[in-house]
């Protein structure tokens, strides 16, 4: 009946799923569903959600596997438990991807052949419509570069017709994006994955969190680090302002936080970090990525150090980039340092104690 015994009762049963309401007393229903994701002992537990308000976007990018708007009818309650059946009975998850280039599908298959993932193929846009109104996926990884339909067209219809299941949708893609392409595919798309040599990792690590399926087999998944050793009265009660726009990140790097002792504040945007700010001017250090939507990092911590209160407020700038001029772009911004992603957390926790300590 409320989110902290539900949490509890999680860890303890390992349930095969989880019928989640967002409006709960105490800590509510996103609270509920970013701890079990946080957690590597829940995180692969299908967490289906009900609420009285239409968010199913944010509960399908926090990994929910399905979003119910209430009241719920009938045919929506069985249609949940149908799923639970499915999934609890097959035990295997099931990715489509729609690609027309035969190089990446061997890629794609090899990324996943050492997990419980059916891998299903499409090369075109209506191949990939038909098997959606077919069969049952739990996530889909799209390419905007389709013989017959463009992506974008094809996510909107995926999206917007019911005749399609509410389907956490992955955009894979070589092409170079304007920002007016990337905010399109963002109101649809719940990640956006640019193809690189490096970039089969992170599809890895995204389709994870949508598949609802841990792997102790993927690659660059770093032990977690003994903090505890580390923890010292600087971070015991400081208050965080954490700035990303991947929840992934946002999970891990809270994680860590909140162990050291700190109080942790997201925002997903530069846009929400100056909203954040002015709400709670008392925030001692800010971390701050670089890539966002809306507004990006090096314009919000202009805007930021702009402001006469927040002169001395130290901000480390989290860039997935490691070129040559990229400090020197953040310290110009108004960065005190910055740290390159993936982040080693006990680079992280140096450079906080640091700059915690000037302050």
């Amino acid at each position: 009946h409320d989110g902290e015994r539900g949490i509890e009762m999680a860890r303890q049963t390992r349930p095969d799923a989880i019928i989640l309401d967002i409006g709960l007393p105490g800590i509510d229903g996103w609270g509920v569903l970013e701890e079990l994701k946080n957690d590597p002992g829940t995180k692969d537990i299908p967490v289906h959600c009900f609420s009285g308000h239409d968010e199913s976007a944010k509960a399908l990018r926090m990994g929910a596997i399905a979003y119910y708007k209430k009241p719920a009818t009938l045919d929506q309650i069985k249609e949940a438990f149908s799923r639970i059946e499915e999934s609890s009975e097959h035990g295997v998850r099931r990715l489509l991807v729609v690609e027309d280039n035969s190089v990446q599908h061997s890629a794609i298959h090899a990324l996943f052949e050492d997990s419980q993932v059916d891998v299903t193929v499409c090369t075109t846009g209506q191949e990939a419509l038909d098997s959606l109104r077919r069969e049952s996926f739990d996530c889909v990884v799209l390419d905007l570069s389709l013989p017959d339909i463009d992506g974008y067209s094809l996510l909107e219809t995926i999206h917007e017709d019911d005749a399609y299941p509410n389907i956490p949708v992955i955009i894979y893609t070589a092409r170079d994006l304007t920002r007016e392409q990337e905010a399109r595919l963002r109101k649809y798309a719940d990640r956006i994955i640019l193809k690189t040599d490096q970039s089969a990792e992170r599809l890895l690590s995204e389709a994870s969190l949508f598949l609802h399926w841990v792997d102790s087999k993927e690659p660059g998944k770093a032990k977690p680090a003994d903090t505890t050793a580390h923890r010292d009265d600087v971070f015991t009660g400081c208050k965080v302002l954490l700035v990303d726009d991947d929840m992934r990140n946002i999970y891990a790097l809270s994680a860590s936080l909140e162990e050291w002792g700190c109080e942790v504040q997201v925002a997903n945007n530069g846009r929400e970090s100056l909203e954040a700010l002015d709400a709670n001017p008392e925030v001692d250090i800010v971390l701050m990525d670089i890539m966002m939507p809306e507004m990006d990092g090096y314009e919000a911590m202009q805007r930021i150090r702009a402001q006469e209160r927040f002169k001395k407020l130290p901000m480390l700038a989290l860039t997935a980039k490691a070129m040559r001029d990229d400090r020197a772009k953040c310290i110009e911004a108004g960065a005190n340092d910055y740290i390159t992603k993936p982040v080693d957390i006990d680079k992280l926790q140096s450079l906080m104690r640091v700059w915690l300590k000037r302050s």
